[in-house]
């Protein structure tokens, strides 16, 4: 039996290989099955489509330094200070009150929002095995077309009454 040191924790292989297969269950799940797990304030919340566009769009960006701010305490600064671009919530962040106000600060300062089902979804296309709750989408040539798309296609959307 090979042990893997994960931590301060050795795990034995088989134990390993059972924290693997839930982590690739969770992640079959398909975008309709996700959406049951969204909390009440993921509102408006991103198609199936405009969500495969915003993840690639972060796949772009991961690649170029300083383009994809992700996580609540930068994403909250980069507003903060005046960074424009498009935000992208998780959809199932739990307790909902660590991300329930910025939102509002995304309406104020006029810049486009969006939920997504998972923050797994954000994480992997971040290229992370663990969840990411929120990311700010930058500009950048590389995707400016899509960038342009999205953001408009977000504008679109419902704002939550």
């Amino acid at each position: 039996m090979e042990k893997h040191k994960m931590g301060k924790k050795s795990l034995n292989t088989s134990e390993a290989g059972e924290a693997l297969d839930a982590s690739q269950v969770e992640s079959g799940l398909s975008y309709e099955e996700k959406l049951k797990f969204v909390n009440r304030i993921a509102k408006p919340m991103a198609s199936k489509k405009l969500a495969k566009k915003l993840m690639k769009m972060i796949k772009k960006g991961s690649k170029h330094k300083g383009q994809i701010r992700n996580g609540l305490k930068d994403v909250q600064t980069r507003l903060r200070k005046g960074d424009t671009g498009i935000v992208v919530f998780a959809g199932d962040v739990t307790p909902e009150d660590i991300m329930c106000h910025l939102p509002a600060v995304c309406e104020d300062k006029s810049i486009p929002y969006v939920y997504v089902a998972s923050k797994d979804d954000i994480g992997g296309a971040l290229g992370r095995k663990k969840g990411c709750i929120m990311a700010l989408i930058q500009p950048h040539d590389d995707y400016s077309d899509a960038f342009q798309e999205c953001s408009e296609e977000i504008r679109r959307l419902p704002l939550p009454v």
